[in-house]
């Protein structure tokens, strides 16, 4: 009798990503995860039991480093400027290879109604309780959606935008919106 094989889930994951950045989510199915990784179909429903599992695990992985960053920021002022403020920093200094894949998973997924739904969700919550009747207000949502647009333009491939420029991008948005804000 031999030996049962163990399953690795962080390479079923690499194989999860691949397939929807390689062939969208439509090609994301419990038979081509095993059929890439050479196992059976069994052997991906003992780490991931549907589609939607293995969806949502993608977002888990993809959101960790962030939220990490994220959280650190706010752990000692969760008001509605420093939430902003906290998403700009974890989004400049977000490792590159995660928000790639990030944004090949996103783009592919946001054609499933719910998966939108919970984007615009998550996007509302960044901003939630920011007055933008006030010059701070204001200024913060331009910092978002500054750092958004910086995002979404570099990694969907539509600007090309280097090391050197994402960094220079970033230093504006700070000292440009960020830091007038604290200056007034």
């Amino acid at each position: 009798m031999g030996r049962q094989r163990t399953i690795d889930r962080e390479k079923l994951l690499e194989a999860i990503f691949d397939i929807v950045m390689e062939q969208g989510a439509a090609a994301l199915t419990i038979d081509t995860v095993a059929k890439k990784m050479g196992i059976s179909k069994g052997g991906v429903q003992y780490c991931f039991s549907s589609k939607e599992a293995m969806i949502d695990a993608m977002f888990e992985h993809w959101e960790g480093s962030y939220e990490t960053q994220f959280k650190k920021i706010v752990e000692n002022n969760n008001s509605p400027d420093n939430r902003v403020t906290a998403h700009i920093h974890a989004t400049h200094h977000h490792d590159k290879v995660s928000f790639a894949k990030g944004a090949s998973l996103m783009a592919a997924l946001l054609q499933t109604p719910e998966y939108l739904q919970s984007t615009k969700e998550w996007y509302q919550q960044r901003l939630a309780g920011v007055d933008t009747t006030t010059e701070a207000g204001k200024r913060a949502r331009l910092a978002f959606l500054a750092t958004e647009g910086t995002f979404l333009l570099r990694y969907f491939g539509l600007m090309d935008i280097d090391d050197n420029e994402w960094q220079s991008i970033f230093e504006d948005i700070d000292s440009e919106l960020l830091q007038q804000e604290k200056g007034q």
